[in-house]
């Protein structure tokens, strides 16, 4: 009687299987979050542009993709290839890199321009945590789907 090794290959999940999965469970989250890093600096006064430009693009090429990725994801459009795996990790990662440097980017105007008008200074100390919020949801995301990636 010989010993089968049989590897379990991993799965992508479909449907509203994101919405139990580890990994794709934070696709709500980050799309609310980087809504409001969105929404909030919108809402303020933009000066300087440069660093908040970055911050605005970051915030909406994140919230853009992360809902396409998830309508990818939940039509099934992936076929749970080991490809999209790699892609979502990829991803991931790379929004993790974006919103780390925007939120520093934030945080550091923000801190420069605490004299100005209060409401404003409010809404920008908002925007920073929930950037460092986002940030926090897409580092879990990267390394849970790292560790599926792996288990592919």
């Amino acid at each position: 009687m010989a010993a089968t090794t049989a590897q379990s290959t991993g799965t992508l999940p479909s449907g509203v299987e994101i919405c139990t999965t580890a990994p794709d469970i934070f696709y709500l989250p980050e799309l609310v979050f980087g809504g409001l890093v969105w929404i909030l600096v919108a809402s303020t006064h933009i000066d300087p542009t440069n660093p908040l430009g970055w911050v605005m693009f970051v915030s909406v090429f994140c919230f853009v993709m992360t809902f396409l990725w998830m309508i990818i994801f939940v039509t099934g459009c992936h076929k749970s290839s080991s490809g999209w795996a790699v892609a979502d990790f990829v991803y991931h990662f790379l929004a993790v890199l974006f919103y780390l440097s925007a939120g520093v980017d934030l945080a550091f105007i923000t801190l420069q321009h605490k004299s100005g008008d209060q409401r404003i200074y409010r809404i920008d100390i908002s925007a920073v945590v929930f950037a460092f919020v986002a940030t926090l949801l897409y580092f879990i995301h990267a390394i849970l789907s790292a560790i599926r990636w792996k288990h592919f």
